[in-house]
């Protein structure tokens, strides 16, 4: 028998692809129609996105590390200044 003859069935993988095939085109026809032709997610803009994630994750762990920092030494004067008075005599 001939597999390309007019009886050949149609598998489940190539029904399950086409499928899938067709949900991706409804979903980018509905994603071009909703949020325009200049807004439309693509791998570039996806990397540009993770840059900017990345840099901005970055600049708060910067900010948190000074703040953090800034406080060490409040606690550290405070402390100098507390043990300052108690090395004092009492008049």
């Amino acid at each position: 028998m001939n597999a390309n003859g007019p009886h050949q069935s149609i598998g489940l993988t190539t029904l399950s692809r086409t499928v899938a095939s067709l949900a991706v085109g409804v979903v980018h026809t509905l994603e071009r129609a909703v949020a325009g032709d200049g807004r439309i997610r693509t791998a570039q803009g996806n990397a540009w996105e993770a840059v900017c994630a990345d840099r901005a994750r970055a600049e708060h762990r910067r900010e948190l590390e000074r703040l953090v920092a800034e406080l060490a030494a409040a606690r550290a004067a405070a402390r100098a200044r507390r043990d300052a008075r108690e090395a004092q005599p009492v008049r």
